[in-house]
């Protein structure tokens, strides 16, 4: 079982489906579901092999890079061009998750820093 996404005119995905794995066949896939649908076509995948990441509806497909984008959550934040995730420009601290209660943190994109969670 594969998972394919389809993109608008921008490379914007607006749907992803389940369909036939490409290894099953010699069938080219995303050329038969993109010539059915009149749009463009690509495989994604859950672990991140193909495409750098799994798509989601509203992500971008970079050509250049091969990979799907997630829209960007803050203006601040930069690409991993390896990975292809955004980045916080300032590491979240390494206490998170730890103590009792477990320390959380929030962005704030006012102040472009963690910011911890109190109850």
């Amino acid at each position: 079982m594969a998972h394919y996404a389809f993109l608008d005119s921008n490379n914007i995905v607006t749907e992803v489906i389940v369909g036939k794995d490409e290894t099953d066949t010699t069938e080219n896939w995303e050329q038969f579901y993109g010539e059915f649908r009149g749009q463009v076509c690509k495989r994604t995948s859950y672990n991140g092999n193909i495409r750098k990441n799994y798509a989601g509806i509203g992500y971008t497909y970079d050509s250049d890079r091969d990979a799907f984008i997630a829209p960007k959550p803050y203006a601040s934040w930069l690409l991993n061009e390896t990975t292809c995730k955004w980045d916080a420009p300032v590491v979240i601290p390494n206490d998170v998750d730890q103590g009792d209660p477990p320390k959380k943190y929030i962005w704030d994109e006012n102040t472009t820093n963690w910011v911890e969670v109190t109850v």
